[in-house]
């Protein structure tokens, strides 16, 4: 077999693979929006939590969001669930819960990250983004967030001078 078509024969089976439910042990906190998860069969799967986006490296409470997520999943059993295929990068992408709660609703009430609308609009997100808004938890705290989709386009020099300066 020609390695072009085995590659992409791979990808296709992958994605069927990864369609459907994952259980797991979370052994990785990756950032405030990506986990690690341990299978029964001891493969690693790179997950991208569904519908949120959290903060970049180096934003003001990037740190605080990623130890958020790590408190919340680290070393636990979680489910995820996906109806997508891999992104880009080969992660799965999908709803995270532990013990039936959504992991990706929980941050968005304490404020830990943004609603990712360009792949979510649910209300019930909506509202919990705007709730913690309005209380000021988490990230919201900042008098100015710049969400992390327009952090990523920002020129490294614009960047620089907005570096996170929250104290742990």
């Amino acid at each position: 077999m020609r390695p072009a078509i085995a590659i992409a024969l791979s990808l296709v089976l992958a994605s069927v693979a990864f369609a459907g439910t994952l259980t797991g042990k979370v052994v990785k906190i990756v950032d405030g929006d990506m986990i690690d998860v341990l299978d029964g069969s001891n493969a690693v799967h790179r997950v991208r939590l569904h519908g949120v986006d959290a903060l970049e490296t180096g934003q003001p409470f990037a740190k605080r969001a990623r130890e958020a997520t790590g408190d919340l999943v680290h070393e636990r059993q979680v489910v995820v669930t996906t109806n997508e295929e891999p992104d880009r990068y080969g992660r799965l992408v999908g709803r995270v819960t532990l013990g039936g709660r959504d992991v990706g609703l929980a941050l968005l009430e304490a404020g830990w990250v943004w609603q990712f609308t360009r792949y979510d609009t649910s209300v019930l997100y909506r509202d919990a983004e705007q709730a913690a808004r309005r209380a000021r938890r988490g990230l919201w705290a900042d008098p100015k967030p710049a969400p992390p989709w327009e952090w990523r386009k920002m020129p490294k020099g614009e960047r620089e001078k907005r570096r996170e300066t929250v104290p742990l």
